[in-house]
């Protein structure tokens, strides 16, 4: 896990990309939107919450999703394609060894990055951060749920380049699609319909409803689909998204690829 964590600090587009990205995007939407004015105001202008308070959630959500999923599918085609997975495949290393290694990886740059997200808020943009402890345990297991979910997703998709060349092109992109249908930019029910049913079928939709849930006043409870924050339905459909992609790790995942 430590040499894996050190690498992970070496590689300076990895940095910006992965771990800086949200925290980015946070400074800037705070900044260019502030004159728009708090989000949930009332007609004479008061009340709500500040810009970087409603991005906030969204933000975290995206850096689980990046950590984990991003992170990992590019990673792991990467070290297919340079011939690592060949050598260590050549080597007495068990593959949950070197599983667990990117895990610890993953748990602990993306820990670092939420702790960076949370003093940013609370500090340059003065957000007040949840004062409860069920709030703090609900941010917890919904963490934990999300970022083990995104790892694992990463490891079963990074089956999907052809070549380490090729992993940025093919991992990216989709991710970023995401991100805009799944509540992290946009507000989630002020898409379509039916774009609101295709990024149901996702995890990150159901990640950035659990932070809205945990960082958001409960007025905006009612914005939410269902007019609920559905914390249960946070649970299962991580947890389904978690079962499928141990399924398609264990069954695709391979040292080297067989039309290598």
């Amino acid at each position: 896990m430590a040499y894996e964590t050190r690498v992970y600090f070496r590689q300076g587009d990895t940095i910006f990309f992965t771990f800086l990205f949200p925290v980015v995007l946070l400074g800037i939407f705070s900044v260019a939107f502030q004159g728009m004015g708090n989000v949930g105001a009332g007609p004479d202008g008061s009340g709500g919450i500040s810009q970087a308070a409603y991005y906030l959630p969204g933000m975290i959500s995206a850096g689980i999703l990046l950590s984990g999923v991003q992170n990992l599918g590019v990673d792991i085609a990467v070290e297919r394609g340079d011939g690592t997975l060949k050598r260590l495949g050549g080597t007495p290393l068990p593959v949950l060894s070197y599983f667990i290694g990117k895990m610890g990886q993953v748990l602990v740059t993306s820990a670092a990055q939420i702790v960076i997200l949370l003093l940013l808020a609370r500090f340059a943009f003065g957000v007040d951060l949840p004062t409860t402890a069920e709030a703090w345990l609900t941010f917890a297991w919904i963490y934990l749920l999300g970022i083990v979910t995104s790892a694992i997703l990463g490891i079963a998709i990074s089956r999907l380049p052809r070549s380490g060349k090729s992993a940025t092109a093919v991992v990216i992109p989709p991710l970023l699609v995401l991100q805009f249908i799944s509540g992290v930019y946009l507000a989630f029910n002020n898409l379509p319909g039916w774009l609101q049913t295709v990024a149901s079928v996702f995890p990150l939709k159901w990640i950035a409803q659990g932070m809205r849930a945990v960082f958001l006043p409960e007025t905006f409870e009612s914005a939410e689909a269902g007019g609920s924050w559905n914390l249960a339905g946070v649970a299962i459909a991580l947890g389904i998204w978690l079962v499928a992609g141990l399924v398609v790790s264990r069954l695709t995942f391979r040292w080297i690829r067989k039309d290598g």
